[in-house]
């Protein structure tokens, strides 16, 4: 007999059962629903067999590793139906992501419109047949006979990759169709109850353009079918506020050909960014922290000793000067570690709270490029607090209590996760504890629910994540909080402590927006490009009828303008539903319609972009309710 606890709840079974028996015997709702398992923090398949006391958790849908054995084993039931319409098609890869999955084909054509609908046809033949999906493994010569008896080079230049370890080779197989895979994958096909197929595109074998370009197919799957119908109107919201579609149509940014991955700011999208880089500066000025400027390229020494060469190198633009190797910063801590160098520092110094809005380059493969989303070189509002090991905890609370007063600025609601230790890291089990439990206390003493992602820390130490939700439900990581141990001992950081001696500070890595270009372009898909009044480029059009009433309106534009407030005065000679509509599409906040009445009886017509007509007022009463919504930064 084994012991299996399950959430504190100890249950003995026979040695070999399986997971999937494990949750059959809890209950046939849980049998049902059970994506995957987890035995002692490591996913594993349904199907492994339990041969030791353990800890069991049974995952499903609703847990982030039970949605990529879901979206995985989709990912076969549309290889599945591929084969059965396309004989001669060749596999690649199929893979969960972040939103379904996708599979890469060598296809005899190019794919239409029709051919995704009929694939995804046959995928609901698959899963009506509800077939079960079966595990083997092979050894590699074994494995590499059987698909080259079907004629699959691409596994097979996988395989003959792995075959050095020595190792098996593991298959699923479900009906006719075999794929090599390592799991974890549902039970049966009937398990995935509703699917869509979304987009094809193009890509090149293992991201490599001097390869053959195949063709991705990108799908998405919910066990419920009014799941699916939710997200799907979910993307049809996201399309209309892509905000590299609004940044043209707004003129806030742009990316051009002539530079791939680096962003124009535009005048507008000058003024929301340069709003927004005030706002972070006067609430780190009243937080304690003092700014400073590092620069962007810096020697390779510098690089080799902060660790980030041998970690990030493939990542990082470098140079040549004066016969000498140079990098161009990929991130900004290095250079903070000079700063913080320049002088002696006392225990009573700290803490230290030193922040940059510092430019950073990062190669990124070109098909990765997404807009501001995923950039070439962007703005990190970075912040390094240097402290001694007493401060740590309240100083993790004081970030994470400074990243909530900004989001609820925005509206955001946020979740928090804790990254740890990954395989690629540097430091001593011991520093890695002692970073790790500091966050744990920290996480504790904020009284949030945070989640577990194991191995996605930082390589030099463990992180706090921030995980916004926007206003249609997406979740966007943007804040982080990264306890380090590493840097200070790498450039031999110090401080004179209350006994005269030197002692190595303790350092926070943390930023709130993320990336500033990032940000920007989350703020425009959640406000679907209508910003509030405070953040809008142009905050009041103001709108004459009639030439007569020209002389008015700039004495009204004046005025607006003198309060401080962002305006435009439009006197084309247009209709004037013509030029409402057009603010209205500008998205612009207020609009002040000035006609021969207004300019007799000193006062202004006022339109909302929300509410509409908000009737006669005067311009002093307008002043002051919009002065006071920028005041307040009103969400509108």
């Amino acid at each position: 007999m084994i012991h299996v606890s399950l959430k504190g709840d100890v249950r003995d079974y026979e040695s070999g059962v399986t997971v999937a028996e494990v949750a059959k015997s809890i209950g046939a709702g849980l049998y049902r629903a059970a994506c995957a398992g987890k035995i002692n923090g490591k996913t594993v398949d349904l199907r492994t067999p339990l041969t030791e006391d353990c800890e069991l958790q049974i995952l499903t849908f609703d847990d982030e590793e039970g949605k990529r054995a879901y979206w995985h084993t989709t990912s076969h039931i549309m290889a599945q139906a591929v084969k059965h319409l396309f004989p001669e098609a060749g596999f690649a890869i199929g893979p969960s992501i972040e939103n379904g999955f996708y599979y890469d084909f060598d296809l005899p054509r190019t794919l239409t419109p029709e051919d995704l609908s009929s694939i995804e046809a046959e995928m609901k033949k698959i899963i009506k047949a509800d077939l079960p999906l079966e595990r083997f493994e092979l050894d590699p010569a074994d494995a590499i006979a059987l698909m080259e008896k079907e004629h699959q080079i691409y596994k097979v230049e996988l395989i003959r990759e792995h075959s050095g370890k020595g190792e098996k080779i593991s298959f699923y197989r479900q009906g006719d169709y075999t794929d090599l895979c390592a799991g974890p994958h549902l039970m049966t096909t009937g398990r995935v109850k509703a699917v869509k197929l979304t987009n094809c595109t193009g890509a090149y074998w293992r991201a490599d353009k001097n390869n053959k370009m195949l063709q991705r197919v990108y799908g998405i799957s919910f066990p419920k079918t009014s799941d699916l119908n939710a997200y799907l109107t979910m993307m049809e919201e996201a399309k209309k506020r892509d905000h590299r579609k609004l940044g043209r149509e707004l003129d806030l940014f742009d990316i051009y050909e002539e530079g791939p991955g680096f962003p124009f700011f535009l005048p507008k999208g000058m003024i929301l960014r340069n709003v927004l880089e005030n706002f972070w500066r006067e609430e780190h000025a009243t937080h304690g922290y003092e700014e400073i400027r590092t620069p962007v390229i810096l020697s390779k020494d510098l690089w080799l000793r902060s660790g980030h060469w041998d970690h990030y190198k493939d990542n990082m633009y470098t140079t040549k000067i004066d016969d000498a190797d140079y990098c161009i910063k990929p991130m900004n801590c290095p250079g903070g570690m000079l700063v913080y160098k320049r002088k002696l520092h006392s225990y009573r110094d700290l803490p230290e709270r030193v922040a940059e809005l510092g430019l950073v380059h990062r190669h990124e493969l070109s098909g990765a490029l997404h807009g501001l989303m995923r950039v070439r070189c962007f703005t990190q509002d970075d912040a390094h607090i240097f402290m001694t090991p007493e401060q740590t905890e309240s100083e993790i609370l004081g970030v994470m209590n400074l990243i909530d007063s900004f989001y609820k600025v925005f509206g955001f609601t946020y979740s928090l996760e804790l990254s740890t230790r990954p395989k690629d890291s540097m430091g001593t089990d011991e520093q890695w504890k002692m970073a790790t439990d500091a966050l744990i206390h920290a996480l504790k003493a904020n009284g949030k629910p945070y989640a577990i992602n194991e191995g996605d820390g930082a390589f030099y130490g463990p992180k706090i994540d921030f995980h916004l939700r926007d206003s249609i439900g997406r979740t966007w990581q943007c804040g982080t909080i990264q306890l380090d141990f590493q840097m200070p001992e790498r450039f031999e950081l110090t401080y004179t402590g209350a006994d005269g001696e030197k002692h190595r500070p303790v350092m926070l890595h943390r930023v709130i927006f993320g990336s500033i270009e990032r940000f920007i372009g989350i703020l425009t898909e959640h406000y679907a490009g209508a910003f509030p009044m405070w953040l809008a480029p142009v905050q009041v059009k103001v709108l004459p009828i009639s030439d007569s009433a020209h002389e008015y309106a700039r004495k009204v534009a004046d005025q607006i303008s003198a309060a401080g407030l962002r305006m435009e005065l439009d006197t084309r000679n247009e209709k004037i539903g013509y030029k409402i509509r057009e603010a209205q599409l500008q998205k612009i906040p207020y609009m002040l319609v000035i006609g021969e009445k207004e300019a007799q009886s000193g006062e202004i017509s006022v339109r909302g972009r929300k509410s509409g007509d908000l009737g006669t007022m005067s311009l002093s009463e307008f002043v002051k309710k919009a002065t006071q919504e920028v005041a307040t930064k009103a969400k509108d």
